[in-house]
This record gives structure tokens, C-alpha cells and sequence, in this order.
């Protein structure tokens, strides 16, 4: 077979480039997903951690060590292994739901690292500015140093939703068809590799498309710190 009868075979034939389409979507969903979820618990995991250091209070010292339990499993786990996990529960119906689960907890494990370096990298004496407007510690926190922090963690937030696009290619390890799993599955009709291919090209121009608009928000944000 030449390269065209190849190239029409794994996209044009029984309209199967629809396939990389729906693939796609789920793809960018699961990401989409994941990364909100991963900011939020992200977020709570980081204030914890640090409203915790110094504390004398025990409820806040339990909840951090349980915040120092979840993120040393899930980063010291391989991602694929806890979505079999949790495609193993029964009271999760399916596959996608898994996913949204299992790429949201990983995400915000390694999330709450960022946020919380973040967090630090504020100058404390706006911490004490704060308290010495009477506001207490945790309304300090939400208040005055985690909206700086947000902002300067945002590229790092993009840079994190940019890798688990990638990462959504494990999926199909529990039956999700994400766009690598539609590739695989083209290449069994087609017994031939071009539509793993395609899929390499697909990832790599939407990171590419990804990785510019990153770049343009840096820059955004250098001109901002400077005006």
C-alpha cells in the first residue's frame, strides 16, 4: 500500500477522522476536568500546610499531616495505577468518572507543591500587615496572599493543564477512548501504525498551540509586574 491508501485508511475510510475528533473532546474534557479539580483541592491542600506551620491548634496539625499522607502517595504512585484503583470501586459507574477523579487527585497533589511555594514566596510582611488590621489568619490568607499567589502561579497552573493533556493517554487502560485509545483502536482495523501517527501530530500541534498562548500570558504578567 502506498502512503495516500494508508493515509486514507486510518482518516478518510468509514469517516473514522471523526473518530480523532471524538477522541479529542474527551481528551481536552478530562484535562479540563482535572486541572479544576486539582486548583481547588490544590489550593485547600497548600493553605493547610502552611496556615499549619507554627500552629499549636491539633485539628489543624491532623488535617496537615493527612495533606502530607495524600500527596506523598499520590506522587510517589504511578498515575495509571491509581486510575485502576479507581476504576475498581464499584460506586464509580464508569471509566470517565474514574478518570475525572484520578487525574484531578493527581493533579492537585502536585498542584498544592506550586501553590504552596507560592503561597511562601509572598512577603511575609504582608501577613503581618494584615493581622494588624484585624484580620485573623485564615482571612489574611484568602484575602491578601492567596490572590498574589494565584496570580503568580498561573503559569504554572497552565503548564500543569498542558502535561495532563498529555497524560490523558493512559486512560485507555480503563476503557476510556480518548484520542490515543481511537488511534489504537484504528490501527487494529487498519493493521497499520499511520493513525498513532496522526495522534502524535494532534498532541503535539494542540501543546504547541498550548505553549504559545502560555507564553503570551508571561509575557502579560512581566508587564503588568512592571507597570
Amino acid at each position: 500500500m502506498t502512503f495516500l491508501d494508508t493515509l486514507y485508511a486510518a482518516t478518510l475510510k468509514d469517516e473514522r477522522w471523526k473518530l480523532y475528533f471524538r477522541g479529542l473532546s474527551l481528551t481536552l474534557q478530562i484535562s479540563l476536568v482535572g486541572i479544576a479539580i486539582g486548583v481547588v483541592l490544590g489550593i485547600a491542600v497548600a493553605m493547610v500546610k502552611v496556615t499549619a506551620q507554627g500552629s499549636k491548634n491539633p485539628v489543624l496539625r491532623g488535617a496537615a499531616s493527612i495533606c502530607n499522607v495524600y500527596t506523598t502517595i499520590i506522587r510517589g504512585t504511578p498515575l495509571m495505577i491509581q486510575l485502576l484503583i479507581l476504576y475498581g470501586f464499584a460506586w464509580i459507574p464508569n471509566g470517565v468518572i474514574a478518570c475525572f477523579l484520578g487525574f484531578g487527585l493527581n493533579s492537585g497533589a502536585y498542584m498544592s507543591e506550586t501553590f504552596r511555594s507560592g503561597i511562601q514566596s509572598v512577603d511575609g510582611g504582608q501577613m503581618e500587615a494584615a493581622r494588624s488590621l484585624g484580620l485573623t489568619r485564615w482571612q489574611a490568607m484568602r484575602t491578601v496572599i492567596l490572590p498574589q499567589a494565584v496570580k503568580n502561579m498561573l503559569p504554572a497552573i497552565f503548564n500543569e493543564f498542558i502535561v495532563l493533556v498529555k497524560e490523558t493517554s493512559v486512560a485507555g487502560y480503563i476503557a476510556v477512548n480518548e484520542l490515543t485509545k481511537w488511534a489504537s483502536n484504528i490501527r487494529n482495523r487498519t493493521y497499520d501504525s499511520t493513525s498513532l501517527y496522526l495522534a502524535a501530530l494532534i498532541y503535539l500541534l494542540l501543546t504547541y498551540i498550548l505553549t504559545q498562548v502560555l507564553k503570551v500570558l508571561e509575557r502579560r504578567f512581566r508587564k503588568s509586574d512592571r507597570n
